[in-house]
């Protein structure tokens, strides 16, 4: 493999290995925006990406697919339970969102997060050509930064922040903090969803690191001298052409048709979609709706809620005891108030392909999006890509990065159960002329701001401060 000009480093390559119709294994490139935002890029700029194939045990040598080159990062059982489902779903994820869980501090899961880290700069490091590029991404890698630099002084860095960063208060109790921020310092420009949580970051950098942070500017002591590392929001965003294509085309409305006489014909179809995640707001949206249909405020025949939990992290005890509360609750409203032909809620445990999310988004009256804590929430926006009929309702969490863009939606502050009760309400009685005001103004939004312009923002930055 030749050195590559610009090398993207992500916990996970951007392929998944399946089955082809032969038996023989085959690899198809995985969905998300990520992939869609840097795909285009990496074919036209030389481009190579880093990461763990999603296998433990598994060693391969790089590869091609789809005309990108793949670096694979070996690791093992026990790493993958110490690195990934340790210390960065276990200790950074929950500490990052607010400590809506208790996070785990374990020495020997920091120990792996190091060794691991060291891995893929390594080889991000081996692959990079000279004055090269190298764009890492999210907390599973927060140490990247630093060690590329270490070992190539010679590139440009950035790195990506993709959920939130918390608070001062509470990111002083890692114990490894002041390492953490020296890692990500690391960056020429560091990148986070919110302005919120740049500012939480320069904070932390100013009273744990002593540093002088001038605006988003950093002075980071190097050798006898003093690099000026960027810290500032670059709200990610959705590839929208895909969403926009699927809903124009008639087998996916006629899918969506379908599903709302599979549901009885509903007035209303309330929507959730999201991760199997306590950070998620499940159970709140799902006692708020509870709680209507109690009081009569809301009936079973003329209102479903259809809630997709897609499975996640299933060997973390959290997630596991979130899955049994949230189907007790589901099962129970359901018992108390379904009927022959009507059911309250419609629980799905499943991932879906995007034609039946898009279907079930034109299908859907209401999105509701109650997130406790959410790096962005790009659920909000595909529901308002989707609706080329400027028709439908997203009831928003304020504490969602999408709440900073998405103004005209009905925002909430999912802890607030009568609040919440109160937005379902606003959004089921919405008249049809406030709804297309509305979803117009939101449209415009996603549509101007898609995944396109927030890589060639970051990127942007990043040659300002290659130029400098």
């Amino acid at each position: 493999m030749t050195a590559a000009d610009f090398v993207v480093v992500a916990n996970r390559l951007p392929v998944d290995r399946v089955e082809g119709p032969d038996g023989e294994e085959i690899w198809r490139t995985s969905p998300g925006g990520l992939v869609a935002a840097l795909e285009p890029m990496m074919r036209t700029a030389n481009g190579a990406w880093v990461g763990w194939p999603g296998q433990a045990d598994v060693e391969l040598a790089p590869f091609e697919a789809d005309g990108i080159d793949l670096v694979p990062v070996a690791l093992s059982a026990q790493e993958v339970a110490e690195y990934y489902e340790g210390f960065a779903n276990d200790t950074i994820w929950p500490l990052y969102h607010d400590v809506i869980a208790p996070p785990q501090y374990h020495r020997e899961w920091w120990e792996a997060y190091v060794t691991v880290n060291r891995r893929f700069a390594e080889a991000a490091a081996a692959v990079v050509a000279e004055e090269g590029t190298v764009w890492v991404h999210d907390y599973q890698l927060q140490l990247v930064p630093q060690m590329v630099r270490e070992l190539r002084p010679d590139v440009t860095i950035g790195y990506f922040h993709h959920i939130p960063f918390p608070a001062h208060g509470l990111y002083a109790q890692l114990p490894w903090r002041d390492q953490v921020l020296r890692g990500l310092l690391g960056a020429d420009v560091i990148g986070f969803q919110r302005a919120q949580d740049a500012t939480y970051f320069l904070t932390a950098v100013r009273r744990r690191l002593r540093y002088e942070v001038k605006g988003p500017n950093i002075a980071v002591p190097e050798g006898d001298g003093v690099r000026t590392a960027l810290a500032r929001a670059f709200p990610i965003s959705i590839d929208t052409t895909p969403y926009l294509e699927l809903a124009a085309r008639e087998d996916v409305r006629a899918r969506a048709a379908e599903i709302r006489a599979s549901l009885g014909n509903p007035k209303r179809i309330l929507l959730g979609v999201d991760r199997l995640d306590y950070t998620k707001g499940i159970r709140h949206r799902i006692k708020a709706y509870g709680e209507l249909l109690a009081e009569g405020r809301l009936k079973v025949e003329d209102v479903t809620l259809v809630q997709v939990a897609s499975p996640s992290r299933e060997r973390v005890d959290a997630y596991v005891h979130l899955r049994d509360e949230i189907e007790l609750a589901v099962s129970r409203i359901n018992g108390d108030t379904d009927t022959m032909g009507h059911s309250a809620i419609r629980y799905l445990h499943q991932g879906y392909p995007r034609e039946e999310m898009v279907a079930l988004y034109l299908a859907a009256d209401v999105m509701l999006v109650t997130a406790l804590r959410d790096g962005m929430n790009l659920v909000a926006k595909e529901y308002v890509a989707t609706r080329v009929d400027d028709r439908g309702v997203l009831v928003l969490s304020e504490f969602t990065g999408a709440a900073d863009e998405l103004r005209q939606a009905v925002r909430v502050n999912p802890h607030d159960i009568e609040g919440l009760k109160d937005a379902i309400m606003t959004a089921v009685e919405m008249p049809p002329a406030e709804q297309g005001r509305r979803m117009r103004s939101l449209r415009r939004r996603v549509l101007d701001n898609d995944v396109d312009a927030w890589s060639s923002s970051f990127l942007a930055a990043l040659a300002e401060v290659r130029a400098r």
